[in-house]
């Protein structure tokens, strides 16, 4: 591992540098590498872009939750990079997103619902429980945790588990509007989603609500089950090593499962985290298995060579699980 830590330190990837000196390496924040590598990435072109990106908020309708050029998934790779609220550019993006909180507590999105799947037809501000975790995760991450608003809508995520994690859930003016599923069987991507935003705060990280969707998620892993849920399955598709963190797939529900240490013991946790360990190539470096076209050129989305940044996310989980 020590040759491979060097290789991403090498990396022309100001992002995986930074990320790899505070998060395997243990580094300060005023340690003098720390500090330039952070500075190198907020003042990086790419960078800029999905800062400018997030600042257009909400930039169009969301139609599918799987969209990954839309800015609600660039609102979670800069809270994935260590972007702040107080860094430039962002405070336009933090404004802009806290405009739309609904009365419940969750911060709502442009959201484009269709009839056929039972609620209203148009574009509305609203939140669902595949959206509004996001949003979330990506603020307390930004450093406002402590911010009320922010705080709110997290204690809702949590008050909204059931005994088998989240279910498809979203605001009360949709009336019947839900998922492909059954009505009381618990949504994978609402529970990634919901478990990611909780593990942000301390207080929540051990609580019945992530235990019961940290349980769901393993057990969907697990030989235990042998359907889909939502449409959702964890077969070939789904062991491909893919970024950004959009959708259902291994990387990110491994991920998310590594922020909870009471996830670490679990052989269904450990056997995720084999079947990720060996797409290494003999370098101990990792390559995109699949990729988003709405990212080609970032290194995570290239099929053909190693990616710092992948190469980054899969040691992490290996520290957080030490």
């Amino acid at each position: 591992m020590k040759d491979t830590v060097q290789w991403l330190l090498e990396s022309d990837e100001p992002w995986t540098r930074y990320r790899t000196l505070i998060d395997l390496l243990e580094r300060p924040d005023d340690d003098p590498n720390v500090q330039a590598a952070r500075s190198e990435m907020v003042n990086h072109p790419l960078v800029r872009g999905l800062i400018d990106d997030a600042a257009s908020w909400p930039g169009y309708a969301l139609k599918r939750h799987n969209d990954a050029k839309h800015p609600i998934h660039t609102l979670a790779v800069l809270a994935e990079f260590g972007l702040r609220a107080d860094d430039p550019g962002m405070p336009a993006v933090v404004d802009t997103v806290m405009k739309h909180q609904s009365i419940e507590g969750p911060f709502q999105t442009l959201v484009r619902l269709y009839k056929r799947f039972g609620g209203m037809d148009g574009e509305y501000w609203t939140w669902i429980a595949c959206d509004a975790p996001v949003i979330a995760h990506a603020l307390s991450t930004y450093g406002l945790e402590q911010d009320a608003r922010v705080r709110r809508a997290l204690d809702h995520i949590a008050g909204l588990a059931e005994e088998n994690g989240w279910r498809c859930r979203c605001a009360p003016e949709l009336g019947a509007f839900r998922g492909p599923g059954k009505e009381n069987d618990p949504c994978p991507i609402a529970n990634v989603y919901a478990l990611r935003a909780l593990s942000t705060v301390p207080g929540l990280v051990d609580s019945p609500a992530t235990r019961a969707g940290a349980d769901m998620l393993l057990w969907h892993w697990g030989p235990e089950c042998d359907r889909k849920v939502y449409l959702f399955g964890a077969g070939t598709f789904f062991r491909r090593l893919k970024y950004p963190f959009v959708w259902y797939d291994i990387l990110h529900v491994a991920d998310v499962l590594s922020r909870f240490p009471f996830v670490h013991g679990d052989p269904r946790f450990q056997s995720m985290v084999e079947t990720i360990v060996e797409q290494a190539d003999e370098d101990g470096r990792y390559t995109a298995a699949s990729m988003y076209r709405a990212w080609k050129g970032w290194s995570f989305a290239d099929k053909k060579n190693p990616s710092p940044w992948l190469t980054y996310l899969v040691l992490r989980i290996l520290r957080r699980k030490e």
